[in-house]
């Protein structure tokens, strides 16, 4: 089985209320998450996954925010020797804008995406203004969108499964790594989400769901389950990656 290097790079941020990120807790504070596309090196293809924004705001306010440097895609690309259309395969978590908003210039990619995210990006809920059709059209008029209707493995060393938590049809991926298993969650989540503070942990809390999601029920217990599973904790907008070149097992959590 081939294993791989995961490095973030961020390509965007958010600034926004902290609730939207921990449920019930932390409304009214602010908060900068970046946004990350995730380049898996290893294997014979070349992956990613998501594609984040198409113009970040690259500002020292915000990369002092999140303690690391903000790249458009192709220059983030750049700095492990890549181009836009040298990728081979682009896992997508999901598909709000924010995380698919550079795919057309990965002109000679496949897309992997949960059926379910293609179904909401054509008809979205009115309460979800993060699904913009726009951003997908060029890749699926040319017929490199693959969809996923279950678990599977997409290469050898990478696998997805479905976690709805922060949408119907979020994909959480499984990353073999010399250090184990890394876990990027499908979910917008940071990584207090999984190690709440001590006040909630006293509420007998041991996760906090997501602000936005599909099921607050649910999304607590497939985040149990995501938890558990992982040897590297990857948290889909967790700020501490943000100043890393590549994740390992004392820059996320075993």
């Amino acid at each position: 089985m081939s294993q791989y290097k995961i490095h973030p790079i961020v390509v965007g941020t958010k600034v926004f209320d902290k609730g939207m990120m921990t449920y019930q807790h932390d409304y009214g504070k602010p908060y900068t998450i970046p946004i990350y596309s995730w380049y898996l090196e290893g294997g014979e293809k070349k992956v990613l996954i998501d594609t984040g924004e198409m113009q970040p705001i690259q500002s020292e306010e915000r990369e002092k925010s999140i303690g690391g440097k903000i790249y458009t895609f192709e220059e983030g690309l750049a700095r492990w020797d890549l181009l836009p259309e040298d990728i081979d395969i682009v896992i997508h978590t999901h598909l709000h804008n924010d995380h698919c908003e550079n795919d057309y210039k990965c002109v000679n990619a496949e897309f992997y995406v949960h059926q379910k995210e293609m179904d909401r990006i054509h008809n979205p809920h009115p309460l979800d203004f993060r699904y913009l059709e726009d951003y997908i059209e060029d890749v699926e008029e040319k017929g490199q969108i693959r969809t996923v209707t279950a678990d599977m493995e997409i290469v050898p060393g990478i696998k997805v499964m479905h976690t709805p938590v922060h949408t119907d049809g979020g994909l959480t991926v499984v990353v073999s790594t010399p250090e184990g298993k890394g876990v990027i969650t499908g979910f917008c989540v940071i990584m207090e989400n999984f190690f709440p503070p001590n006040q909630i942990r006293a509420m007998e809390m041991e996760v906090i769901p997501p602000g936005t999601h599909v099921n607050v029920y649910e999304a607590y217990d497939i985040m149990l389950r995501v938890k558990e599973m992982a040897d590297i904790l990857i948290p889909l907008h967790e700020p501490r990656f943000a100043s890393v070149d590549t994740i390992t097992a004392d820059r996320g959590l075993v």
